[in-house]
């Protein structure tokens, strides 16, 4: 079979609109369309969209600014970058000249504390954004959290139910039999982890939730450094 071919590929000119074309030159430069989403602070199925469903005239502005700075200034880090673009961001507006409304996921967290959010292989690949600000509202909360991974076996450190690998976990692993396993870190009854410190984390993966987890992971010893990430929980309560 021929090797298909990518829609609209970096360079690819043909019918694209202004975002697409911008995005385009980004890419041309070495920024890839997470670098991009980041940058835009909106997640990277947005910048999909500018080359298949016609998407991202909002974002010309913010774009042209954040190529100048790069092909006139010189800056290339991103949230330099993305300071520049929440600058030259504008939002929708209606027919009648009102600002559009903007369809964003709930942060389900409830008075007392308890939020849950989860990410899949999908998310998964795009940072699992949609924690971010569930992992952001914690931390101005003042919450703690724990966290569940799924992952390839191989990609763990220590044996199922090791008390070094999750200490006064008292839930089984969960085993699937695609040969992953799934496994919790930090409770309520162990203390969990500091929301705020994780929202550091973060922040300092460029909003990259999936990154840090796995950074956190490979510093403290529980998984291998090319170990893939397949599934995210996080939870998040108020302390006693």
């Amino acid at each position: 079979m021929p090797r298909r071919t990518r829609r609209n590929p970096p360079g690819d000119q043909g019918d694209l609109n202004e975002a697409a074309r911008l995005a385009d030159r980004l890419q041309q430069a070495g920024y890839t369309r997470r670098d991009i989403a980041r940058i835009l602070d909106r997640d990277p199925s947005l910048v999909s969209q500018f080359y298949t469903r016609n998407k991202g005239a909002a974002f010309v502005p913010a774009l042209r600014q954040v190529l100048a700075a790069l092909e006139t200034g010189g800056i290339t880090d991103l949230p330099e970058l993305a300071a520049i673009a929440a600058r030259h961001t504008r939002r929708r507006t209606t027919a009648s000249g009102a600002r559009a409304r903007v369809r964003t996921k709930a942060v389900l967290i409830t008075p007392t504390g308890t939020g849950t959010g989860r990410a899949g292989a999908q998310a998964i690949a795009s940072g699992s954004a949609r924690l971010r600000p569930l992992i952001a509202e914690a931390a101005r909360r003042g919450l703690r959290l724990a966290f569940t991974v799924r992952m390839a076996k191989t990609g763990y450190l220590h044996p199922s139910g090791s008390r070094t690998d999750s200490p006064g976990i008292r839930r089984d692993v969960t085993q699937r039999a695609d040969h992953t396993e799934e496994r919790s870190y930090g409770s309520a009854q162990t203390g969990g982890f500091d929301a705020a410190d994780f929202a550091r984390r973060v922040d300092a993966a460029a909003g990259d939730v999936t990154a840090a987890v796995h950074q956190w992971l490979v510093e403290t010893g529980r998984i291998r450094p090319d170990a893939h990430i397949t599934h995210l929980e996080i939870r998040t309560w108020r302390p006693r």
